[in-house]
C-alpha cells in the first residue's frame, strides 16, 4: 500500500514538472513562433519533467520522504527513462529534423536520420575510451556505460558555465567595474551621431540631384556603347557632374560609422542607468553580493588548483566538514549529524533552484540568439539534450554535497562509476574556464574606455 502511495506522489510531481516544462516551452521559447512540432514540445517537457524529478528525489533522500525501496525503484526507473531519451530519442529526432530541412533528402529522411543517429552513437561510445570513467566488467547497454559518457559531457558543460559565471557575476554586479559616464560624454557622442547623419543626408541629396541632372541632359539614355565607351564612362565624368561611385563609397562608410556611434550611444546610456541603479538600496545589495562572489571566485579557483596539484577529492561533504571544524575550534557541544542534515537540505535546495533557473535563462537567451523558423525545432531538441545531460551530471556532483548516509541509494543506482574522476575533471575545466573568462573580461574592460575616447 505504501508503494502505491509513494508512486502516486511521484506521478503527481512528474505531471506538475511536465506541465511547467510545457508552459515554459509555450510562453517563453516558442512564443514568437506559430509553427510548433507537437513531438518536439512533448520531448522537451518530458526531459524537463524527469530531470526535475531527479532533483526532487535528492531532496527526498535528505528528508527521508517515501520508503527507501520506493525511492530506489523510482531512482532506477527515472534514470533509465532519462538515459533512453538522451541517448536514443533526442539524437534521432535531431537528425530527423535536420534531414527534413534538406530538400534533396526529404524523401529518404528516415534512412538518413538513422544514419545520423548511428554516427552519433559511434562518437558517443568512443567518447568513453580516453577517460577512466568505468569498470570494464559492465555490459554494453548497462546504466553505468550510458551515464558515464553522459556525465563527461554534462560535467564539462557545467564546469564551463560555472567558471564563466563565477567571474562574470561579480563583474556584472560590482560598481567598481563600471566606467564613469557623464551627460557630457553622451551629448558629445550624440552630437557626432547627428553630424554623421546630416552628412549622409547631404551626400544622398547630392547624388539624387546629380542623377536628376544626368537624366535631364540625356546622359542616362545616351551612354557610349562598347568596351572603350564603358572604360571612358568609368574613368571620366561630364564637366560639372558628380562622381557618383565615389560619393556612394563615402555614404557607405558614413552609414557604417553611424551604426557604430549608435551602438556606443546605447551602451553609454545602459552604463549610466547601471551607475544610477548602483546608488539605490537594491543596487548596493547587489554590489555587496558582487564582493562576496569575488571572494568565492578566488577561493574556488584556489581550491580547484589545490585539488588538481595534489590530486585530491573530498571524502566528507562540505557542510559536515565545516561544522566539525567550527565545533572543534570553539569547543562547544553541538549535534553535528542533526544540523548537517538540515543545512545540507537548504544548501542542496539552493543549488537545485539556482541550477534550474540559471540554465533555463541561459537556454532562453541562446535560443533567441540563433533560432529561426526552420532551425527552431532542431535547436529546442539540442537544448533538451544539453538540459538533460546537465541535470544528470548535477546529480553526480551534488552527491558529494550530501552527508554520507544519504548517498547510499544514489550510489547504488548510479553504479560503480569513478566519482573522483568527475570531480577532478570539473576542477580542471572550471579552472580553465575561469581563467579564460578573467582574461577575456579584462581585455574587454580595458578596450571599452579607449573605444569611447577615440575621436
Amino acid at each position: 500500500m505504501s508503494f502505491l502511495i509513494d508512486s502516486s506522489i511521484m506521478i503527481i510531481s512528474q505531471i506538475l514538472f511536465f506541465g511547467f516544462g510545457w508552459l515554459f516551452f509555450m510562453r517563453q521559447l516558442f512564443k514568437d513562433y506559430e509553427v510548433r512540432q507537437y513531438v518536439v514540445q512533448v520531448i522537451f517537457s518530458v526531459t524537463f519533467g524527469f530531470s526535475c524529478t531527479m532533483f526532487e528525489l535528492i531532496i527526498f533522500e535528505i528528508l527521508g520522504v517515501l520508503n527507501s525501496s520506493s525511492r530506489y525503484f523510482h531512482w532506477k526507473m527515472n534514470l533509465c527513462i532519462i538515459l533512453l531519451i538522451l541517448v536514443f530519442m533526442v539524437p534521432f529526432y535531431i537528425g530527423y529534423f535536420v534531414v527534413s530541412n534538406i530538400r534533396l533528402l526529404h524523401k529518404q529522411r528516415l534512412v538518413f536520420s538513422c544514419l545520423l543517429w548511428l554516427t552519433f552513437m559511434y562518437f558517443f561510445w568512443k567518447l568513453g575510451d580516453p577517460f577512466p570513467i568505468l569498470s570494464p566488467k559492465h555490459g554494453i547497454l548497462s546504466i553505468e556505460q550510458l551515464i558515464s559518457r553522459v556525465g563527461v559531457i554534462g560535467v564539462t558543460l557545467m564546469a564551463l558555465l560555472s567558471g564563466f559565471g563565477a567571474v562574470n557575476c561579480p563583474y556584472t554586479y560590482m560598481s567598481y567595474f563600471l566606467r564613469n559616464v557623464t551627460d557630457t560624454d553622451i551629448l558629445g557622442l550624440e552630437r557626432r551621431l547627428l553630424q554623421t547623419m546630416d552628412m549622409i543626408i547631404s551626400k544622398k541629396k547630392r547624388m539624387a540631384m546629380a542623377r536628376r541632372t544626368m537624366f535631364q541632359k540625356g546622359e542616362v539614355h545616351n551612354k557610349p556603347s562598347g568596351f572603350w565607351g564603358m572604360i571612358k564612362s568609368v574613368t571620366t565624368s561630364a564637366p560639372g557632374s558628380e562622381n557618383l561611385t565615389l560619393i556612394q563609397q563615402e555614404v557607405d562608410a558614413l552609414e557604417e560609422l553611424s551604426r557604430q556611434l549608435f551602438l556606443e550611444t546605447a551602451d553609454l546610456y545602459a552604463t549610466k542607468e547601471r551607475i544610477e541603479y548602483s546608488k539605490t538600496f537594491k543596487g548596493k545589495y547587489f554590489n555587496f553580493l558582487g564582493y562576496f562572489f569575488s571572494i568565492y571566485c578566488v577561493w574556488k579557483i584556489f581550491m580547484a588548483t589545490i585539488n588538481i596539484v595534489f590530486d585530491r577529492v573530498g571524502k566528507t561533504d562540505p557542510v559536515t566538514r565545516g561544522i566539525e571544524i567550527t565545533v572543534n575550534y570553539l569547543g562547544i557541544q553541538f549535534d553535528v549529524k542533526f544540523w548537517s542534515q538540515h543545512i545540507s537540505f537548504i544548501l542542496v535546495g539552493i543549488i537545485i533552484v539556482t541550477s534550474i533557473r540559471g540554465l533555463l535563462i541561459t537556454l532562453t537567451k541562446f535560443f533567441y540568439a540563433i533560432s529561426s523558423s526552420k532551425s527552431s525545432n532542431v535547436i529546442v531538441l539540442l537544448l533538451a539534450q544539453i538540459m538533460g545531460m546537465y541535470f544528470v551530471s548535477s546529480v553526480l556532483l551534488i552527491r558529494m554535497s550530501m552527508p554520507l548516509e544519504y548517498r547510499t541509494i544514489i550510489t547504488e543506482v548510479l553504479g560503480e562509476l569513478q566519482f573522483n574522476f568527475y570531480h577532478r575533471w570539473f576542477d580542471v575545466i572550471f579552472l580553465v574556464s575561469a581563467l579564460s573568462s578573467i582574461l577575456f573580461l579584462y581585455l574587454a574592460h580595458k578596450q571599452a574606455p579607449e573605444k569611447h575616447m577615440a575621436p
